[in-house]
C-alpha cells in the first residue's frame, strides 16, 4: 500500500463530513496483561484505514472549514534511553512518507493545539466511537468523547464510525491485492496441515503446522484465532480449546486465516483425518458443498445481501429432506444456525452495513460459508471462501484452495 491511498481514504472520508468540523482518531494502545507485561499491540483498524501507520499513541486530526481541510499527525516520541529498552519510534520523515501527511507534531502537543483549533469556531468533532457492547472497556475516543463533554460542552459530537465503515465495505485494487496475498499463504498453511495430519494427534499439533507455514511465508499475525475442531467439537461453531486427539474415522473441521498487512483471509475447510471421507461424510460434504456452490453463483452486484442466505437454507432444506435428516423446513435449524457471509477486509468479520435492504455492490469481498452440524453423528462440516463482487457476478478468490472430496482425498493420499 502506498501513501496515495491513504491520501484517498482521508479526502474520501472528509467529503463526507459537515463543514466546521474536526476528526480526531486515535491509533489505541496495549492493554495492561499481568505485572510489567503487555498484550500484543494492534492498530486500530480505521486509524491505519486513513494513515497507514501501526504504531501505540499517535493521534490524527482532521479539521474542515469553507470547504477546505487540515491535517495533523502526532507522534510518540521518546528518548534515546527509552529506544535502548524498547527499539526505535517512527521518525517525523518516515511518518510523512507512509501516511502523505506533511503536518507532524509530537504527541505532547496535541491537547493546546486542538484547544487553539477551538478559537476557529468549529462546531462538531467526529470521533470513532465503536462499541461492541454495554460491558465493553471504553476505547481512547469513547474517553475522549467524555472529556469533551465535560471541557467542551458546545461542541456537538457525531460519531463517524458509520461513514468510514461505508467506506471500508468497498475494496480498491490495492486492498483486494493484500487480500489475495493473505489467501495464498493461507492455502498453502492449509496444504501443509492436510500433508501432515496423522490419526491420534492433538488438534493444536496439526494447527501448529500452520502456524509455522504461515510465518514463514511472511504473515506475522492470523486473521484470528484458529478452529481446529474434529469429530462432534466441529458441531460448535467457535470451538477453540484444540485439545482433544483426532480419531481414525474424524473429520477435522478448520476455520483459520493468516493475515498480510493487515487484511485478512478467512477459510475453513474440513477433511477426514485418515484421508479417506466415510460415505455417510462424504453424503453430508456434498449437500453442504452444494449449497456453497448455488449461493456463490447467485452473487452479482444489485443482489440482496440477505437473499444469500435464502438460497443456503433452501438448498441445505430440500437435500436434508431427501436423505430422511429433517422432514419440515424449520427443522434445519438445528443443524444450520448461522449466517453464510459476512464482509471480509482489515477485520474478519469486517464492518460494513448489514440488514435486509444491503444490496451487494462491485468492490465488496465476502465469505460464503455454509455449514451442516449433527452432533449426533459427531459431524461438522463448514466449507468458506472468499469471494470478490464483480462488475458483472464475482471472482472466487480462494478458488484454488481445494474443497472436493475428490480432491482432497487424492492431495491426501499422494
Amino acid at each position: 500500500m502506498n501513501k496515495e491511498f491513504f491520501i484517498n481514504k482521508r479526502e474520501e472520508l472528509v467529503n463526507l463530513i459537515e463543514d466546521g468540523s474536526l476528526v480526531v482518531f486515535f491509533s489505541g494502545c496495549a492493554p495492561q496483561k499481568s505485572a510489567d507485561e503487555k498484550y500484543d499491540f494492534v492498530v486500530n483498524k480505521n486509524f491505519y484505514y486513513l494513515t497507514g501507520i501501526e504504531r501505540e499513541n499517535f493521534i490524527l486530526l482532521l479539521g474542515k472549514r469553507d470547504g477546505k481541510y487540515e491535517e495533523t499527525l502526532f507522534i510518540e516520541k521518546v528518548s534515546l534511553k527509552e529506544e535502548k529498552w524498547t527499539g526505535k519510534r517512527l521518525t517525523e520523515e518516515e511518518s510523512k512518507e507512509i501516511s502523505g501527511i506533511e503536518n507532524i507534531y509530537s504527541l505532547q502537543e496535541f491537547k493546546n493545539m486542538f484547544n487553539n483549533l477551538l478559537k476557529n469556531d468549529y462546531e462538531y468533532i467526529y470521533l470513532d466511537l465503536e462499541k461492541t457492547s454495554w460491558e465493553s472497556v471504553d476505547t481512547p475516543a469513547l474517553s475522549f468523547a467524555k472529556d469533551i463533554n465535560n471541557k467542551y460542552p458546545y461542541l456537538k459530537i457525531k460519531n463517524i464510525y458509520g461513514l468510514v465503515s461505508r467506506l471500508r465495505m468497498i475494496k480498491s485494487e490495492e486492498e483486494v491485492k493484500e487480500i489475495r496475498k493473505a489467501i495464498k499463504i493461507t492455502n498453502d498453511g492449509i496444504k501443509s496441515l492436510m500433508k501432515n495430519s496423522k490419526v491420534g494427534m492433538k488438534e493444536y499439533q496439526l494447527e501448529a503446522y500452520f502456524d509455522f507455514t504461515i510465518k514463514v511465508l511472511g504473515a506475522k499475525r492470523h486473521s484470528f484465532k484458529t478452529i481446529a475442531a474434529s469429530g462432534a467439537n466441529a458441531t460448535i461453531l467457535h470451538y477453540d480449546k484444540n485439545d482433544s486427539e483426532i480419531n481414525s474415522n474424524n473429520l477435522i473441521l478448520f476455520d483459520l486465516g493468516s493475515q498480510y498487512n493487515n487484511y485478512c483471509a478467512d477459510i475453513s475447510r474440513t477433511f477426514p483425518i485418515n484421508g479417506r471421507f466415510t460415505e455417510r461424510q462424504k453424503q453430508i460434504y456434498n449437500i453442504v458443498l452444494k449449497a456453497q456452490q448455488e449461493t456463490i453463483e447467485a452473487i452479482r452486484p444489485g443482489v440482496k445481501y440477505a437473499k444469500l442466505n435464502e438460497i443456503t437454507k433452501k438448498v441445505l432444506i430440500e437435500e436434508c429432506k431427501k436423505i430422511n435428516l429433517i422432514n419440515k423446513d424449520n427443522e434445519i435449524s438445528k443443524y444450520y444456525y448461522h449466517g453464510v457471509s459476512h464482509y471480509l477486509g482489515l477485520d474478519t468479520h469486517d464492518v460494513g452495513i448489514y440488514g435486509p435492504e444491503v444490496e451487494l455492490e462491485e468492490g465488496m469481498v465476502i465469505t460464503i460459508e455454509p455449514g451442516l452440524y449433527i452432533e449426533e453423528e459427531s459431524i461438522g462440516i463448514r466449507i468458506e471462501d472468499n469471494i470478490l463482487v464483480t462488475e458483472d457476478g464475482y471472482e472466487n478468490l480462494s478458488q484454488n484452495i481445494i474443497k472436493t472430496v475428490e480432491d482432497i482425498e487424492k492431495f491426501m493420499n499422494n
